[in-house]
């Protein structure tokens, strides 16, 4: 896990945070009290360029469709090209690849839907803020660029279903992790969270009982526990994977507890927006998106490009 989103969240490697609204199957166990997630844009990493490494360890690999809701092969005989549209930076999402080509998760799996549904595929770099006014005026057809899904944007473009979320973690000195959080286990703590973010509101709402330190940005946030001035931080799980995983956090630190998500505080997940009314591919994305799923192409994409889980 980021521009406009329910379009960019806070840029936290570009400074931004986010947003799985999971289906069924997702990740069992997750209770529905835990949330988080600015319904934005999820975070980039912090590094210019991503860790693209093997899987040292099994690690949770978020599942966001059920199987028991397996999609219709829609009619694919209209489509012959799809023109996808994504950010030119915003590793490890979307970069550009030493090639000089687009790359990242976003990339590989736009062209993963376009071999499952057989049909040309290009995809075009623009800066976040264009992509949505290049779709709506006809300079691509669907825009995958880790774009959340708000109600403000569905007003001018229709979305997939989502393909990932941005869930909420706590993280502590790994000489204090907890394997499960709950708000009474974190009576009289302290803990650091984003001033005016929906991290804040959920903390606010749910773990009324701790003791809540606001700080203006993640470098603040990061650096007051690292030096133990508060016993946890919350925040976007994946920005906070990349650090912990980074040499900024000196190996100074593990998630506690399990993933939060809920929609209420976090928004309802990343989609693939299309232009209003184009129902054909939408539903072949969605179709697509299932298949890749189902074939363990997603979990080998995800595998790759996130060496920490955030879940």
């Amino acid at each position: 896990m980021a521009p406009s989103q329910q379009a960019k969240s806070s840029k936290s490697a570009r400074s931004l945070l986010t947003g799985l609204a999971i289906g069924a199957c997702l990740l069992t166990g997750l209770p529905d009290a835990e949330a988080q997630a600015p319904a934005k844009r999820p975070p980039a990493a912090p590094q210019a360029t991503p860790q693209v490494a093997p899987q040292a360890a099994p690690q949770a690999v978020p599942g966001f469709w059920d199987p028991r809701r397996r999609p219709e092969r829609p009619d694919l005989s209209r489509l012959t090209v799809i023109r996808f549209l994504t950010e030119t930076d915003y590793p490890p999402f979307n970069f550009t690849g030493a090639d000089g080509n687009p790359a990242g998760f976003n990339v590989d799996l736009a062209r993963s839907l376009c071999e499952e549904i057989k049909v040309t595929c290009t995809v075009q770099m623009r800066r976040f803020e264009t992509l949505v006014d290049a779709l709506t005026s006809n300079r691509g057809d669907a825009i995958i660029a880790s774009m959340a899904v708000s109600p403000q944007l569905r007003a001018r473009v229709d979305f997939t279903d989502p393909y990932y979320r941005v869930p909420a973690r706590f993280v502590s000195r790994k000489d204090a992790v907890m394997p499960e959080i709950r708000p009474e286990y974190l009576e009289g703590k302290k803990v650091g969270v984003i001033a005016g973010s929906a991290h804040e509101a959920y903390l606010k709402a749910m773990f009324t009982d701790a003791e809540l330190h606001a700080y203006p940005s993640d470098d603040a946030m990061r650096a007051a526990l690292r030096r133990g001035e508060v016993d946890f931080i919350f925040g976007d799980g994946i920005s906070l994977a990349f650090w912990i995983n980074g040499t900024d956090s000196g190996d100074c630190c593990a998630f506690s507890g399990g993933p939060f998500v809920e929609s209420r505080f976090f928004g309802e997940g990343i989609g693939i927006a299309v232009r209003k009314g184009n129902d054909v591919l939408r539903q072949a994305l969605n179709w697509a998106l299932f298949r890749v799923w189902e074939k363990g192409r997603y979990t080998d994409l995800w595998l790759r490009y996130f060496s920490v889980s955030p879940f």
